[in-house]
């Protein structure tokens, strides 16, 4: 079997701002979904409150085995709540399947995206 080494990129400044970058914007879909930090865990069923703030500041990410469920508690279409999420947590595949997508394009650019392109 051919398998590829599995790269850890924690430490990596790259990584750490891009994951910054993602927090802020799950803080902004939280802060327009008008929740509280507390308010967040309590729909996620989370023990920890502090796990939103740790989020938003980059420390971590949202799991895959609950995308369904943020989308849903922070009133987001899950598609477009993932679509969002692979732009900061794996953006080479994100690259790769929305590069020259037309949809992809006019999402990034919308004027509702902290993170989109700005003139």
């Amino acid at each position: 079997m051919n398998a590829e080494p599995r790269v850890r990129n924690r430490g990596n400044p790259a990584t750490l701002e891009i994951r910054k970058q993602a927090g802020l914007w799950l803080k902004q879909k939280r802060e327009d979904a008008g929740l509280t930090q507390r308010e967040l865990a309590e729909l996620l069923e989370l023990d920890y409150y502090t796990f939103i703030s740790q989020l938003e500041t980059g420390r971590g990410r949202v799991s895959p085995a609950r995308y369904a469920d943020w989308a849903k508690a922070l009133r987001i279409d899950p598609r477009e709540f993932v679509y969002h999420l692979m732009r900061f947590y794996d953006p080479e595949t994100f690259r790769i399947l929305f590069e020259n997508d037309e949809w992809s394009r006019f999402k990034l650019e919308s004027k509702d995206d902290p993170e989109s392109p700005r003139e």
